[in-house]
Order: structure tokens, then C-alpha cells, then sequence
């Protein structure tokens, strides 16, 4: 392996173990009764869902500049679900799960941009 591929390899772990955290907010919201009744929730957890989907194949593929490439082309809309979410988050629930749902995705999201950035 070259260094080229080792640390394309370090860098999709890097973002991989961030998006666990994503993962876990995607799912948090996907079975809140309140995404039932909001779209605007239901958009944010579809989106988050989406991104990781896109990721999948080239991750099990080990095609690691692929998913490198898809992460990139695809964070515009993880930004922005993202964003919406904390926008609308305080309207939508003051429990302390969905302010701990909202931190989570922001610091995770806010990492994965500066990784693919880097």
C-alpha cells in the first residue's frame, strides 16, 4: 500500500467513526414520535441516512477514493441537514435527548467537514 492509500485509509476511518455518532442521531430521530409529526425532522433524519448510504459500497469496497470523492460531493447536504436541525430542533422538543441530538450532530458534522477539508 502507498502512502497515498494509507492515508486515504486513516482519513475514511477518521470520518467512518464520526459518522457512527450520526448514525446514531439519524436513528435517535428516525423513532422520535415528534419525526412523525414534522416533516422538516423526517428531511433531516432521511438526509443523514442518505449520506451514510452513499458511503457504504465504496467502504466495504475499500475503494477508499471513491468514498473520499462521494463524502465531498454529498456534505453540501449533510451541512444542511445539519444546520436545519439545530434551527429547528428548540421548536420541536427542549428534552434534554433532542439538545444532546443536536450537539452530537453538530460537533460530529463540524469534524467530518474539517477531515475532508484537510
Amino acid at each position: 500500500m502507498n502512502d497515498s492509500s494509507n492515508e486515504n485509509s486513516e482519513l475514511v476511518s477518521r470520518i467512518d467513526a464520526e459518522l457512527s455518532h450520526v448514525w446514531m442521531v439519524r436513528t435517535f430521530l428516525k423513532h422520535s414520535e415528534e419525526a412523525e409529526e414534522d416533516d422538516e425532522l423526517l428531511e433531516v433524519h432521511r438526509i443523514l441516512y442518505d449520506y451514510m448510504l452513499a458511503l457504504g459500497p465504496p467502504f466495504r469496497e475499500g475503494d477508499y477514493e471513491k468514498y473520499l470523492k462521494q463524502a465531498k460531493k454529498k456534505l453540501k447536504k449533510l451541512i444542511a441537514a445539519k444546520d436545519l436541525f439545530l434551527e429547528i430542533q428548540p421548536e420541536i422538543s427542549s428534552h434534554t435527548n433532542f439538545q444532546m441530538a443536536a450537539q452530537s450532530l453538530e460537533i460530529s458534522v463540524e469534524k467530518i467537514d474539517r477531515l475532508l477539508q484537510a
